[in-house]
């Protein structure tokens, strides 16, 4: 599984991430050790606490572990990755957090370890943690047997469309796909040697290179949104520089801003919404699917829950019966049979423990597999939404580089095609 560390501070704002059941479908905090508080956010709190009686800044350790996405991955292995790592980084018996999260039918956890060691008061530096977690990744892919990634393999060969949170928040904004948007970026760096190539590339994918407020160079797309081309493309600043020359000759941001905004009527605008509407009907009628199956799959979970309780409840009474009062009791210790049955009665409920335990990951399997096949639906409007992008941001470029004179015609055209296309569809 994928392994990623970091110290850092915040234990209220980490509390929140963890509980988010808006952005998780199912959030469940496994373990609270070491803290006096069973709540998160209190327990982090405490944490900060401690801390203040030194001069650490960044008192926590949170720690991810991603598996495979089709892979099953019982309790009992995330708990043995979790305890192996503390033993290596040097947090075995320190405070710590267990959250698992699930959404979109992959399912994860979330460790995260108080760094201050009470009886020294002095905060627990991990050395090379970095590359300890790659190597016990690689170890964690071997002993299971899951297909490893190319980029742990080999950390050249990182997958290049992999996007930071920045570049998420942004295409978010820009209601597209990000992934999408840095392969058109890397793309058009790719098949382009001078800046007249790359400027032309990018216009193709509906993109227009600019000089940013920073003297760097910046792309903007008909919506007016501006995209640092180092941080989509992949490069180093000085590379850019080297291959495009100076930004200095190109047109500043606010006036191709200023430009676009002007060429971008209202009439324009209709037309971009109906060409982008039926995505968002659709995705929505998905939303709405998916929000059903993540109800559904909670009652399913909180139904076992009650159950196991109640029968936990009644075998337990049965083995308490088991073991005898007063004068009996005393004979039954003299005579050993009162350790017999004691040891009777906890290999039970060890073996009911792990029977429960089996139930809830069985039903966690099966939720997932429901879950991912949604997660295909989704997947499947959304390559279908790319290829509307594409073609959409190729009727822009000719729409906008049309003399003003010859706009009108376009779009009057475009409206008899939209017609038609109506009409074919309803059978006329």
């Amino acid at each position: 599984m994928i392994l990623k560390g970091n110290r850092r501070g915040g234990g209220m704002q980490m509390a929140l991430h963890l509980l988010n059941a808006e952005d998780n479908e199912h959030v469940t905090i496994h373990e609270m050790r070491g803290f006096v508080s069973d709540s998160l956010s209190e327990a982090l709190t405490e944490a900060y606490a401690i801390s203040r009686g030194t001069r650490c800044k960044k008192f926590l350790y949170s720690l991810s572990l991603s598996p495979p996405e089709m892979e099953s991955v019982s309790v009992e292995v995330f708990e043995k990755a979790i305890n192996d790592i503390e033993e290596k980084l040097g947090f075995a018996d320190q405070p710590r957090a267990i959250v698992f999260h699930e959404k979109e039918g992959r399912r994860h956890a979330h460790c995260i370890w108080s760094r201050i060691d009470v009886e020294e008061m002095k905060a627990i530096d991990p050395s090379y943690d970095k590359l300890q977690l790659r190597d016990m990744s690689r170890a964690l892919y071997l002993e299971h047997g899951w297909k490893m990634p190319r980029g742990l393999v080999n950390s050249k060969e990182c997958d290049p469309l992999n996007f930071t949170q920045a570049e998420w928040q942004q295409a978010k904004r820009a209601k597209q796909d990000p992934r999408a948007i840095k392969q058109a970026f890397q793309d058009c760096w790719a098949i382009s040697d001078s800046r007249a190539a790359f400027a032309n590339a990018l216009e193709e994918r509906g993109y227009y290179l600019a000089k940013g407020d920073r003297r760097g160079f910046v792309a903007v797309d008909w919506r007016g949104e501006v995209y640092a081309i180092s941080r989509w493309v992949g490069v180093k600043a000085k590379d850019i520089k080297t291959r495009l020359g100076s930004p200095d000759d190109l047109p500043s941001l606010e006036k191709t801003q200023l430009q676009l905004a002007q060429k971008f009527t209202d009439k324009l605008q209709q037309f971009v919404n109906e060409a982008t509407s039926s995505h968002e009907k659709a995705e929505q009628r998905l939303k709405q699917k998916r929000q059903a199956l993540v109800k559904r799959h909670r009652q399913e979970r909180a139904h076992l829950k009650q159950v196991q309780e109640n029968r936990r409840q009644q075998e337990t009474l049965a083995r308490s019966s088991r073991l005898p009062t007063g004068l009996k009791a005393l004979w039954f210790r003299v005579t050993g049979k009162y350790r017999t049955i004691k040891k009777q009665n906890e290999s039970e409920a060890s073996q009911c423990k792990l029977r429960d335990q089996s139930e809830q990951q069985a039903l966690i399997d099966q939720q997932l597999r429901e879950r991912r096949q949604l997660q295909h639906e989704f997947r499947l409007l959304r390559h279908q939404h790319g290829i509307q992008v594409k073609k959409l941001n190729r009727d822009m470029r000719e729409y906008l580089n049309l003399p003003a004179d010859s706009q009108g015609n376009a779009l009057r055209q475009h409206e008899v095609c939209i017609a038609r296309k109506r009409q074919i569809k309803r059978g006329l």
